[in-house]
């Protein structure tokens, strides 16, 4: 079996999917993106490509070490989320042609499904007790949220009211017992992150996310003393080498990587066999596609320090096309008191309805991150 082709395809809301096509027709897909940076993703992977056509996708590992060591010039967003949505189609390729699903190739399965959160509030979080409540009633058992709007390196105490506020809202409309995901989304400075932990830390969130950012890690430890609750990080790492002193530094609870930026299906396998030695958590970072999310629930399948996956589906990105809107059969992730169970058919499990696909990249357009402003005129973080 050789590769002899491939297709990008660009998607709304703001999704690159990539189809590797074999010699005897099977074929597989993934999902490299970077998030306001898809034309980059998109000339990376061509490039990359050109090294793949006429090979055997089956040899997954040494495709991914000539990909990745084969440059001089080694990890970072573009590169990664590359080859991780390459590494992914290779799976699919894999699991298909030896009719099974990714997971039993990579030591069989530990779970028949796992918990999954919902997103609420946008990016300028309102009305979330309201929002989290609807969500309850749909059947979720936890949510995510972005914490803050943006926030100067010391800010007002207003600000911090207004979380807490909200956070109390949730906890009241839902009660104890559902998860809270609280995500600072890098946009909180050390000095605001320290308040802002302690003040939420009554409302017993399930988490505290990107407290800071991942290039600032070192006050991770800081943060952490003002503090019980989890903090999770790493959607912003990369590879096993972007996660080693996070995890040598013992001050983070649960990792985050995600599927399409870690490196891929058995990277992120790789990662959270380091983690588990270091007794932390994994709950990967998923806000993307449904080849993305398949990619991760495989990883979830097989890893027993998987808590809880993240998913797409109503995330206020996602306008004009939603999560199950590109598969055949979008019952295949199917929700039920708060978790999804694990595909199990061939690969990754999921059957990508091509002529929507196509369809829909006539009338992607670019999605862009926004940029925000302090007060001041100041670049702010998103």
């Amino acid at each position: 079996m050789k590769i002899i082709d491939f297709k990008l395809y660009q998607l709304p809301p703001r999704w690159l999917f990539l189809k590797i096509e074999t010699d005897i027709g099977v074929c597989g897909w993934g999902e490299p993106v970077v998030e306001g940076r898809t034309h980059t993703v998109a000339a990376c992977v061509t490039e990359l490509m050109d090294y793949l056509i006429g090979k055997d996708p089956r040899h997954i590992e040494d495709h991914f070490q000539v990909l990745y060591r084969g440059g001089f010039y080694r990890g970072g967003p573009i590169l990664m989320s590359a080859i991780s949505g390459i590494e992914q189609a290779l799976w699919d390729i894999k699991g298909k042609y030896y009719h099974m699903p990714v997971h039993e190739m990579l030591g069989g399965s530990v779970r028949d499904n796992i918990q999954v959160y919902s997103w609420i509030g946008g990016d300028r979080p309102s009305d979330v007790g309201a929002a989290a409540k609807e969500k309850a009633e749909a059947g979720f058992t936890a949510i995510k949220m972005n914490g803050t709007e943006e926030m100067n390196y010391i800010d007002s105490y207003t600000k911090v009211d207004a979380a807490v506020a909200r956070v109390a809202g949730i906890r009241e409309a839902v009660g104890q017992d559902f998860g809270i995901g609280i995500d600072f989304h890098g946009r909180v400075h050390k000095a605001m992150a320290k308040i802002l932990v302690k003040e939420l830390e009554q409302y017993r969130p399930m988490f505290i996310e990107e407290p800071v950012l991942t290039e600032n890690a070192e006050s991770f430890r800081e943060i952490a003393q003002h503090t019980t609750t989890p903090i999770a990080t790493g959607e912003r790492n990369y590879t096993r080498w972007g996660f080693k002193q996070l995890l040598r530094d013992g001050v983070v609870d649960i990792i985050q990587p995600d599927l399409s930026h870690a490196g891929g299906i058995l990277e992120t396998k790789k990662i959270a066999a380091m983690a588990e030695a270091f007794d932390v958590a994994v709950a990967p970072h998923a806000p993307l596609g449904p080849i993305n999310l398949a990619a991760s629930l495989q990883v979830d399948a097989c890893t027993p320090n998987c808590i809880i996956q993240e998913q797409s589906l109503g995330i206020h990105y996602n306008k004009g096309s939603d999560l199950l809107d590109y598969l055949v059969d979008p019952t295949v992730f199917e929700y039920e008191n708060g978790s999804v169970k694990i595909p199990k058919g061939p690969g990754l499990g999921i059957d990508i309805n091509e002529e929507k696909v196509k369809e829909m990249s006539e009338q992607a357009e670019l999605w862009k991150n926004p940029i925000w402003r302090h007060a001041d005129g100041t670049v702010a973080e998103w």
